[in-house]
């Protein structure tokens, strides 16, 4: 079995092993299906997709139909504005089959002009705050790629108090 250690401050004791939805890019539900199988097999509890790769939204959630409670179920939006945020999200939620994710990424946020609009009022910041206050996500998380996401990271934890974005919905 894989082991797990406590992901973030989720509560969630995730495998050390995420499964990346991307995979599942171009994957015929039969083929995702027995991808997903071998998840359950080794024990893997802990799903991150994203509604940018491909048909992977589309592949797991079918199969979360008869597996939801097993799994972490992460998701991504690139959406950096507040409506298409909104929108990208309503889609995330039926295109995996499930009325919450655990946690949704703004996906890739990078570029310091791009950042500043999602931060920003009727920014994806607002959209994912709605979103978790509605009980349509738990937690809400910042991704990239390349050398400068550190600091970009560190900019969002000095602008706005995370402590309250990051608290599950009760």
């Amino acid at each position: 079995m894989i082991s797990q250690q406590p992901f973030g401050r989720t509560g969630h004791q995730s495998t050390r092993i995420i499964f990346g939805g991307a995979a599942l890019w171009a994957a015929t539900q039969d083929q995702a299906d027995r991808v997903l199988d071998l998840l359950l097999e080794y024990g893997i509890n802990h799903i991150d997709t994203a509604a940018s790769y491909g048909d992977s939204e589309l592949r797991v959630g079918p199969w979360m139909d008869r597996h939801r409670r097993d799994f972490f179920l992460a998701t991504k939006t690139q959406e950096r504005t507040y409506q298409a945020a909104r929108d990208e999200i309503q889609r995330s939620l039926e295109r995996l089959h499930t009325d919450q994710v655990d946690l949704l990424q703004l996906h890739y946020l990078v570029k310091p002009e791009e950042w500043e609009v999602a931060m920003g009022p009727g920014g994806v910041l607002e959209a994912a705050i709605e979103a978790r206050e509605q009980g349509l996500i738990r937690f809400i998380g910042v991704t990239g790629h390349d050398v400068p996401i550190a600091q970009m990271h560190l900019r969002s934890l000095e602008r706005f108090d995370f402590d309250s974005v990051l608290l599950p919905y009760s």
